[in-house]
């Protein structure tokens, strides 16, 4: 059996726990995301397990996306904890949109502790063919 250290995971586990893991409002904690293009949208999906979805928050200001969501900070009152490893509090995450995306017409869909949300892409941000002359003879080039 090989076994794989990571020292900055195991530094990062430590400070959590010495630290604590929750967030706050004043110091939210990361959401972790992953971010693609599936055809002529721009997703963006964002793990939240275990927050309700009336405790999201999506707003979009000058192409700044902003995500903030909270998990309640002790879920079970008079209850005595033996392993507490899920961060509770405040979660934020703040995208810098390219001007190629649409903004108004943004989607988001939550299932399963995750948050999608679906950003077109402009038209002026599709590739396309622009004909060039030159005397009798044409050729189509892609821009």
């Amino acid at each position: 059996m090989v076994l794989r250290t990571d020292p900055f995971r195991d530094f990062d586990r430590l400070s959590r726990q010495f630290f604590g893991a929750t967030g706050t409002a004043s110091r939210p904690a990361s959401v972790p995301m992953d971010a693609y293009r599936d055809g002529e949208d721009f997703v963006v999906q964002f793990d939240l397990p275990g927050v309700t979805p009336g405790s999201i928050d999506l707003d979009v200001e000058r192409n700044v996306l902003t995500v903030r969501a909270e998990r309640p900070a002790n879920p079970a009152e008079g209850a005595q904890y033996q392993v507490s490893e899920r961060p509770r509090g405040v979660f934020t995450r703040r995208l810098l949109l390219a001007d190629t995306l649409d903004t108004e017409r943004i989607e988001a869909d939550y299932d399963a502790g995750v948050l999608t949300v679906r950003i077109p892409v402009t038209e002026r941000a599709q590739s396309r063919r622009i004909t060039v002359g030159s005397g009798a003879a044409r050729e189509e080039i892609t821009a």
